[in-house]
């Protein structure tokens, strides 16, 4: 058999491709080695964890959002932390561990706890993170709180300190409870000319409404006053006990904000005083001094000793390098959208998050199951897979307890049932027991530009689903059925679960929100409390002990180039590497653009179906 010779034209533009492949190796190795230089440069520099003197103060600087999991990977968190890029994640895991390790560590003698940049949590989060701080004050250790101005969620950490300071220029700003959303229906069908049709069941699922509507439905202001009214008590009586006060006056104070600032003549500092709401104005060079004369001067002398989360941590695990043996209590986190497939951290993927309960379900050392949820919900399909692992972990023997995080809602509800135990918090966002589906059809769109679409088919149906086309009523009549297939699949699952019947849990379901107290009262969830009681029950039902079981997440291993990349996370020598590297952030409105990606993203994931089902609440506050 012969071969054909290339031609010169494909020798030549060949020997090109060759000469520029091998220009971008070379570029690609050379970077390479200058990033590996510089990281080695960074490890030598700080070869390793500082001692732990005593009279150290833990620094809990809070700027960040406070997550469940972290939701990037650790290149990319190390990068974007260096380089201000993103907002940093402070996970509620690592910060109530260290809370309870400074708890009986004698040489930790206080808490510093910094409110500015702490600008994203929910409620149930807040509400563990506070009851670490009370149960770390309990022991006789002080916490102290500095802000320069506090925002109603930051102010409530600060307020389970034993001393709050504020800047003198700064305030505390206590607003109430709202929730506003955007609505699309005047842009999309108006103006755009899409067809937006929707096929749900359940009078008070709202999560659709802004593309059909203008304004929020009558049903849900209704649903969501009604939580919100619950969860906003609860946290103004929760500052009122920390700081001493009638709740009374704290809302009063609330509610006549306004001319009490008038009367103050616009100076917030002043008015906080006033109120009670803080002890003291000082400046952040005040506060270092007051803690210098409590404590120990720096090596610097210009600060008081000090350690942060991360420094606090790495003694940690430092310390706790053995091999634990004992039985195992496993947690695995379920946050964020539940879409199909394989997906990343901070996100619930249908097959990857059941991976993780199969992997705790085949492990013989671990007892039993904590499934911790922080979720709106999403795709059906997904939700049902990670319910269906749920099953088989109780089948298999081995107790499993849901903690419900800041939202368990819908889709997070769905794989919550048929847990043996759910907690939730008090202030958890919960329920939203509903189904919907949505279809957007374009050929006004099509037709504004002079564009039609026509054609023939081999049965009624054929093309039905080609968004280009008008939606084909009798299409609608089979989306509709399958949406109430899937309401009637979710009643009967959670009257199966709960032991009651699909007609009482319609009367608790038809999509509405309740807080975690209002679900208890109805029969959704078995008991109020955070993180730290779901995992004693937890461990109570596989009879372990206290203190004779250890708690290991289940997540995705990481590679050792990543776990290399978590260790010098605290490093700032590589914080100025990284800078170096990093591109120059652009110039975008974050803060819009992720409210409008959120409200959106449950919309991606189709798979192969032309439509699908959605048990999603897009309930965050």
């Amino acid at each position: 058999m012969s071969h054909s010779q290339p031609g010169p034209i494909r020798r030549f533009l060949g020997g090109i491709w060759n000469t520029v492949n091998f220009f971008r190796r070379f570029v690609f190795n050379v970077l390479f080695l200058l990033v590996l230089f510089l990281l080695l440069v960074a490890i030598l520099a700080n070869p390793g964890v500082q001692p732990l003197e005593e009279k150290t103060a833990l620094v809990l600087d809070m700027n960040g959002v406070l997550v469940e999991q972290f939701t990037s990977a650790p290149l990319d968190r190390a990068v974007n932390q260096a380089t201000g890029q993103a907002q940093p994640e402070i996970q509620l895991r690592d910060a109530l561990k260290a809370i309870k390790a400074a708890k009986d560590d004698k040489r930790i003698d206080r808490i510093v706890l910094l409110t500015d940049g702490f600008n994203s949590a929910g409620f149930a989060a807040l509400r563990d993170l506070a009851a670490a701080l009370r149960d770390f004050r309990a022991s006789g250790k002080q916490v102290v709180a500095f802000g320069t101005n506090m925002e109603q969620k930051q102010y409530y950490l600060a307020a389970q300190a034993d001393e709050v300071y504020l800047d003198p220029m700064g305030g505390v700003l206590l607003e109430g409870l709202g929730r506003y959303r955007m609505y699309y229906r005047e842009g999309l069908q108006d103006k755009l000319g899409v067809d937006v049709h929707l096929f749900k069941v359940g009078e008070f699922k709202s999560a659709a409404e802004p593309f059909v509507l203008d304004a929020a439905s009558p049903a849900a202001r209704e649903a969501d006053l009604f939580w919100m009214t619950d969860v906003w008590q609860r946290f103004v009586a929760d500052l009122a006990q920390a700081r001493k006060l009638d709740v009374a006056a704290v809302n009063a104070m609330i509610n006549d904000l306004p001319a009490r600032v008038q009367a103050a003549s616009g100076d917030l500092g002043k008015l906080a005083m006033d109120e009670q709401l803080v002890d003291g104005l000082m400046t952040s060079q005040d506060v270092e001094t007051l803690l210098i004369e409590r404590g120990v001067a720096d090596e610097e002398g210009t600060s008081f000793r000090q350690i942060d989360l991360k420094g606090y941590q790495a003694h940690l695990m430092r310390e706790n390098l053995r091999m634990d043996k004992r039985p195992q209590v496993a947690v695995v986190v379920a946050q964020g959208e539940i879409t199909d497939g394989d997906q990343s951290p901070g996100t619930i993927g249908g097959e990857s998050t059941s991976a993780l309960l199969r992997q705790a379900r085949e492990d013989d050392e671990v007892k039993a199951v904590l499934l911790r949820v922080d979720s709106p919900g999403g795709g059906v399909f997904p939700s049902e897979q990670i319910r269906r692992e749920v099953e088989l972990i109780k089948a298999a023997g081995k107790p499993l307890v849901v903690s419900m995080g800041n939202v368990a809602a819908s889709g997070g509800y769905w794989i919550s049932m048929n847990a043996d135990r759910i907690y939730a918090d008090e202030s958890t966002i919960t329920g939203s027991i509903g189904i919907f589906g949505l279809w957007m059809t374009v050929p006004r769109v099509l037709e504004k530009i002079g564009v039609s679409t026509d054609g023939v088919g081999t049965a009624p149906l054929a093309g039905a689903f080609d968004p280009t086309r008008p939606l084909d009523p009798n299409a609608g009549i089979i989306i509709q059925a399958i949406i109430e297939k899937g309401y009637a699949d979710f009643t009967g699952k959670v009257a199966a679960a709960r032991g009651s019947t699909p007609e009482k849990i319609d009367q608790v379901a038809q999509g509405r929100v309740w807080s975690g107290a209002q679900a208890k009262e109805r029969g959704l969830v078995d008991e109020l409390g955070g993180l730290e009681a779901a995992l004693a029950y937890t461990a109570s039902l596989a009879k372990l002990e206290p203190g004779k079981y250890a708690v290991s997440y289940v997540e995705k291993p990481l590679s050792p180039f990543e776990r290399f990349v978590v260790n010098m996370g605290g490093n700032t020598r590589m914080h100025g590497v990284l800078r170096v590297l990093a591109p120059t952030p652009l110039l975008l409105d974050r803060e819009t653009l992720a409210k409008v990606e959120g409200e959106l993203s449950w919309l991606d994931g189709n798979g192969r179906s032309p439509f699908r089902a959605v048990a999603h609440c897009l309930c965050a506050y």
